[in-house]
């Protein structure tokens, strides 16, 4: 299958986050990547909903998670062949095409079974058995298609029906008897240039007479045969070959596997890995939602590498990416955020500034790559800047995102002021929501001293609505930080009209005891002129878990 670039921001992303996935995206496939796929990894908050909605840009595509699944190992789209296909047709188009197995699917294209060599030996090999009769099921049309056969006459011929075969081997006389003693209504009879055996096999009314080496019927005989219903068909093989055929003439479903389990497309890459080693051909059928075949999946399938790969926005830590993101190639990394620990197989690309916002680097890229920003994604991005910028007036404003903000400002004729004002409105939100959603609408994952802690932050009004609900705050702080096997686990309530915060903690004592900043109440702090996370809380936070945990 095609390759396909996910443009992803962080895990619970917020406005720059997803303007830039979003933004950048556009940008990768106006400079020809147009596999790019602008991509999230959280739900949307409150006010990037109201942004992208405002300006009509789609939103990213949510990505839950990408742990390793069975479609993201598949290679181009299998042949299939439908059902009712002669079984001659189907190993031919094998033999042509390379492919191991053929998915058998029904006249929609769902899946039915599978045709691979194995089920094919064993199933043929009933069909040949010397001790039984031959049953085969064909038609008029498969036999004609199979033997490549010239029709004299044919009736009914889309009916299947279950064919005994004869051959006109014997003297005149033991024929005839012979065929006496069969259901003549399904037999086949193969003959060569007979007279007497073409006339009583037409006579007795049977289903088909096949004509090997290409022998004529005389006008007499087609008249009766008419007459009768009886369908004929020239062969241009000899009788030997003309026999074999028509055993290759059943319908392919016949010769399925119907005990290879599928595969959905988005099953974890484990479970297909059992149903490949359960699997008598050594490959699955992938489905799709509606059972058709998406793809089939080997065991060499699974050595190579994925058919996704990543361009990290807003983020370079792992721990903040989306989960699964490491089992896949990342191309790029579009940052602003301190270094993490991040490492890569292969040489990257990584752009990290020091400025406010992600937005104000991918707005930069445009304009250095003199491609035009289409007036939504402009807007947008200029709202991933004022929003990480608090309007321009966080520590980690820039003159550089002053910059691009004032060019996009011109682009989309918004005022810097008033459109700030506009989108921090949608802050009054937050406070009404859930507590287990508010702790969660931003949250961020930091490695320090061989441990783990987490900072969540959200943009208000006024800290009071939250505040009021303190201890049902640090009772789900308590739940995040147990969930996540955190040393701590944290939430910044920043207030953008006083431009200060409140910090919620569930932690360690010995944290808790380090932390200098005014306490509102037992693990709640005022944060006095701390608006960054990124810049003035998380610094100060990673320094005291190192000194708590003796680093």
């Amino acid at each position: 299958m095609d390759q396909t670039v996910y443009v992803i921001g962080h895990k619970n992303p917020d406005t720059d986050s997803l303007a830039s996935a979003a933004a950048y995206a556009h940008l990768k496939q106006a400079l020809g990547m147009e596999d790019c796929v602008a991509a999230r990894a959280g739900r949307m908050n409150p006010q990037s909903e109201y942004v992208f909605e405002r300006f009509g840009v789609p939103f990213p595509v949510f990505l839950p998670d990408l742990v390793p699944k069975a479609e993201y190992y598949l290679a181009q789209r299998p042949l299939t062949v439908d059902r009712g296909t002669p079984l001659w047709e189907a190993l031919a188009i094998m033999n042509q095409s390379g492919q191991k197995a053929l998915p058998i699917v029904d006249s929609d294209g769902r899946y039915r079974s599978m045709l691979h060599y194995s089920s094919f030996a064993q199933n043929i090999l009933k069909k040949i058995n010397p001790h039984k009769k031959a049953v085969v099921p064909t038609s008029v049309a498969r036999l004609q298609s199979t033997i490549k056969a010239q029709p004299v006459c044919a009736f009914d011929t889309s009916e299947q029906f279950r064919a005994r075969i004869l051959v006109a081997a014997l003297e005149t006389e033991s024929f005839k008897r012979h065929l006496d003693s069969e259901s003549c209504e399904s037999a086949i009879v193969i003959v060569g240039d007979r007279v007497d055996v073409q006339r009583h096999a037409i006579e007795s009314k049977v289903r088909v007479l096949i004509l090997s080496n290409g022998s004529l019927l005389d006008r007499q005989l087609k008249e009766l045969a008419e007459k009768n219903k009886v369908s004929v068909l020239m062969s241009p093989y000899d009788t030997s070959s003309t026999s074999l055929l028509v055993i290759y003439s059943t319908p392919v479903e016949t010769m399925g596997d119907a005990d290879i389990r599928a595969v959905q497309r988005h099953e974890p890459l484990r479970r297909a890995r059992e149903a490949i080693a359960e699997s008598a051909s050594r490959s699955v059928p992938v489905l799709d939602d509606d059972g058709r075949v998406a793809g089939l999946l080997s065991e060499g399938d699974l050595m190579r590498e994925p058919n996704v790969s990543l361009i990290l926005v807003d983020h370079n830590e792992l721990t903040q990416a989306v989960d699964g993101a490491d089992n896949y190639r990342i191309l790029e990394v579009i940052d602003h955020h301190r270094l993490g620990s991040f490492s890569t197989r292969y040489p990257i690309t990584f752009i990290n500034r020091v400025v406010g916002s992600t937005s104000t680097i991918v707005a930069g890229m445009f304009r250095d790559a003199k491609v035009p920003i289409p007036k939504p994604l402009a807007a947008v991005l200029l709202a991933g800047i004022l929003s990480d910028t608090l309007i321009l007036k966080s520590s980690t404003a820039t003159d550089t995102d002053s910059e691009q903000a004032e060019y996009l400002s011109n682009l989309t004729d918004l005022d810097l002021e008033e459109f700030g004002r506009d989108i921090m409105s949608v802050a009054s939100l937050v406070g009404k929501k859930p507590v287990p959603e508010i702790v969660r609408l931003d949250m961020k994952e930091y490695d320090a001293a061989g441990t783990r802690f987490s900072v969540s932050q959200v943009e208000v009004n006024a800290p009071g609505e939250i505040l009021e609900r303190a201890d049902e705050v640090l009772a789900e702080l308590a739940i995040l930080r147990a969930a996540g096997g955190h040393f701590f686990s944290a939430l910044m309530v920043t207030d953008i009209t006083e431009l200060s915060s409140v910090l919620f903690v569930d932690g360690d004592r010995e944290l808790l005891s380090l932390l200098r900043y005014p306490r509102v109440r037992d693990r709640v702090f005022e944060l006095k002129d701390i608006l960054s996370r990124k810049k003035q809380l998380v610094p100060v936070l990673t320094e005291l878990t190192e000194k708590a945990r003796g680093s």
